[in-house]
């Protein structure tokens, strides 16, 4: 976008691309992504199911001593995904609320 503007790309301010991170991480988010959801109506997201990890871990070649840093990141990753699920649900809770207000 720099470029298009006629600016100077100044790289410190370029924010990471997937490349950048180590293989481990990149390899968390894919799996990440192929976990099914845990989701269910009036609660929302609650989770990805993890019943799959152990085969998608050995379709990555994930070693042994890479695992508990892959949980780690999929963790991290699971509890963003459903606070951001809680808080969407908390906004429509509250929109649809304060229109029944206006009543």
């Amino acid at each position: 976008m720099q470029e298009q503007l006629g600016r100077e790309v100044d790289v410190e301010k370029c924010p990471p691309g997937i490349e950048d991170f180590p293989e481990i991480v990149i390899d968390a988010i894919q799996i990440f992504n192929l976990l099914g959801d845990r989701v269910y109506p009036e609660v929302g997201y609650t989770g990805k199911d993890y019943t799959n990890l152990t085969f998608l871990c050995d379709i990555f070649k994930i070693e042994e001593q890479d695992k508990e840093l892959l949980y780690s990141i999929l963790v991290r990753l699971d509890a963003h995904a459903i606070k951001k699920s809680q808080e969407k649900i908390k906004r429509e809770y509250d929109k649809i609320k304060s229109k029944n207000r206006g009543r």
